[in-house]
Order: C-alpha cells, then structure tokens, then sequence
C-alpha cells in the first residue's frame, strides 16, 4: 500500500503525471535505515525515470570525512545534523538551494524554514526530526527504573548488558545532563567529569561499548542487550515488532533534541536530480509515507494529515511539553570544538 501512494502521488502531484526520460542517476549519501530503501528508490525511479543509489553511513563524522576526502563531487544528496551544518556551509561542502525548483519547500512548519543554522533554507529542507534516548526490554529492566539515566551510568543499578552511543555531542551531552550541567556546556572542569562518568561506564563489565547507528537497536532486539542509548525511530519501529517486551523513553535528566535535513553537495554529479527528490520528499503524502515508515517525527507540516494516529499519539515519535522542556538542540560550538573532541578522544582512548 505504502508504494503505490507513493508511485500514485509522484505521477499525478509531484510531477504533474509527467514521467522524465531514463538515464539519469541519484547518488544519495545517508543514515542506515532511515527510509524503505528498496521501495523508495523504486518509486522515485518509476515517477521520473531517475535511478537511485544509497551509500549508508552511521555519524555525522563519518559522512563529514567522507565528503572532505572526494565524496563533495561523487554524493548528489547527503542527509546531515543540524549541528554540523554550520560546518558544513563554512567549508563550502554544499550548494544554495534553487528554490524555484522547490515549490514543496512551502510545506514545512514555519519553525523547519527559520532555523538558527540556516534561516530560510538556503543550503536545506527538513527530513526528520526526533530525540535521542532509552531503548530497554521490558523482561528485563521496570518501566519506573528506565526514567532516569541512572539505570546506564550508576553500578548500583547495572541493568545488565547495555550499549552507548558512539555519538560525540549525543553521549557527552547526556553524560553533561546527567551531571546536572549544560548538553553544550565547553567547561573544562564539566567536560572532563563527564570524560570521566563514560570511561567508568565504559569500562564496566556489563557495557557492551558504543555503538554507532541501529547497532545499539539491534542488540537489545536479540535479547543480547538490556538497553541501549539510541534514536527514538530506531526504537520505536523495533517496538511496533515487539511492543511486549522493547520499551522507550527519554530519561527525565533530558537529552537530544535534533533535525536532518537534505543538502545538496558542493560538487554533486547531478543536482537537477537532486533538487527533483527533495521536492518530491516535501510532497505530503510522499513525505507521510516516508514518516509512517521511519517513525520519526516529521518537519512538513503539510504531511500531518497523512500520518498515522498511532505515532501522532505517541511520545516516543511526538514529545509532550514535559519532554519537550528537557530537551536541547545541539548547538556548533565554532573553535571551541576542539575542547568537545578533545574530551571525546580521551573517552574512547581510555
């Protein structure tokens, strides 16, 4: 049902019906498991005859070295953070946006058009938007014990094995949380109590390490975990397999607050291909599909109509204002960088 929405939306709304020649490539850069990967680039090969192919990536970091190392001139689409986009944009790894090009860009909430890094999508369009947190198994760890990061950091309450996230600004910024300071703080003294709560986790026995991506997911999944730190959509596709035993929650400490968008790379083969796909991820129902699928909370507010109840009414997908209130967009913190990746360094190497 999922595909022939959006074979039907992409023939008759996003191109008018009209089916472009073949021969054309679309090289998309982007997160594991963040849309139906076989479908999807089907669809989008059916509507305008424009062949799709995926290189997966599971940090920001990594896409990031990737483009500084050639990727800028072979990578049509990338999907990026919103706190490495500053970077980004300042080392001119992506292109200004043609908005004429994008009539759908008028289908995101007015908050997705006027971001503090990038004000009035000059350089991106919204993708997903959603927090970082708990993933745990029911059989495993109570509901009531999962509310606090205190069930990962604290060896009095070890739940068992349980995984990281191998994320900088995500993991230090809760470990900041959990010790009563700024997600974004760049105080020496906090950074380094922070460097210190990770390497003490770490190196317990029950840790399983950090994990990059859904390797965090897929662990508490096959029962070879208890919990793990991770994306909320990760998490709740897992649970709608096994809503019995997977859990979800944002520790009331806090955490992430966070939003992908769709950028263009600098040198890209092909950039007309480009701004085509991201036009066609803003239609609405185009995009609901690709929110129904993923479990993220989307930024198109055109596309809410379309989505389905159950996430709509889902705290895990859609936080309340109490959840909302404890969490924090990562901010770029420029020079000061170094001092993050610095305590970052001593955390893995230790």
């Amino acid at each position: 049902m999922k595909k022939l929405i959006l074979v039907l939306v992409a023939l008759s709304i996003v191109f008018g019906g009209t089916v472009f020649a073949a021969g054309d490539e679309l090289k998309i850069f982007i997160w594991s498991e963040y849309m139906d990967e076989e479908n999807m680039p089907k669809d989008f090969e059916q509507a305008t005859g424009i062949k799709v192919r995926l290189d997966l990536y599971e940090s920001n970091e990594e896409m990031m070295a990737k483009l500084q190392a050639g990727g800028v001139s072979q990578y049509d689409i990338i999907v990026p953070s919103d706190y490495i986009m500053p970077s980004l944009i300042s080392l001119r790894l992506i292109q200004p946006l043609d908005h004429a090009k994008l009539p759908n860009l008028k289908n995101l909430g007015p908050k997705f058009k006027q971001t503090t890094f990038d004000p009035g999508n000059k350089y991106s369009a919204g993708w997903q938007w959603g927090t970082v947190g708990l993933i745990y198994r029911k059989d495993r760890i109570k509901d009531a014990d999962a509310q606090s990061w205190s069930i990962i950091f604290d060896p009095q309450k070890d739940p068992g094995p349980f995984a990281l996230i191998d994320s900088v600004r995500e993991m230090m910024g809760i470990a900041l949380l959990y010790l009563g300071y700024d997600f974004n703080s760049i105080n020496p003294k906090e950074l380094k109590a922070a460097a210190d709560l990770l390497i003490q986790t770490k190196k317990r026995q029950s840790c399983l390490g950090f994990k990059g991506g859904v390797g965090g997911k897929n662990d508490v999944v096959a029962n070879a975990s208890a919990a793990a730190i991770v994306y909320n959509g990760d998490a709740i596709q897992a649970i709608a397999e096994d809503p019995k035993n997977l859990g979800f929650v944002v520790p009331r400490e806090g955490s992430e607050i966070w939003l992908d968008s769709m950028c263009i790379p600098a040198k890209a083969p092909n950039p007309d291909a480009a701004h085509k796909w991201i036009n066609w991820i803003l239609d609405p129902k185009v995009n609901a599909s690709l929110t129904n699928y993923n479990h993220f909370a989307t930024p198109n507010e055109a596309a809410r109509p379309y989505l389905n109840k159950e996430d709509l009414e889902n705290p895990g997908v859609w936080p309340p204002p109490e959840i909302l209130k404890t969490l924090y967009f990562t901010k770029d913190l420029g020079k000061d960088n170094r001092i993050m990746d610095e305590a970052w360094t001593r955390t893995k190497s230790h």
